[in-house]
């Protein structure tokens, strides 16, 4: 098992209501876990993610995640 920590941004906020945007939480996933997996084992679905960073750096789903981890996640951003 890994353990990586998690920030949801913007809207997706709303799939860790108990938490503030942008607040980390700790995610537990077996070794080999990849950042689209990752999204699966939190009930998120791909089409509503633009950008998922791995430790400040921007990752495909194909990532594989390793221990300790920081993982942003983000949906599109749109404004005007």
């Amino acid at each position: 098992m890994i353990t990586v920590d998690v920030c949801l941004y913007a809207d997706l906020g709303r799939y860790a209501p108990h938490l503030q945007v942008g607040q980390p939480q700790s995610v537990a996933a077996p070794a080999g876990t990849t950042a689209g997996g990752l999204l699966h084992r939190l009930g998120i679905s791909v089409n509503v993610v633009r950008l998922v960073f791995v430790n400040g750096r921007s990752r495909p789903l194909d990532h594989v995640l390793a221990d300790g981890d920081r993982v942003g996640i983000f949906p599109p951003i749109g404004g005007g």
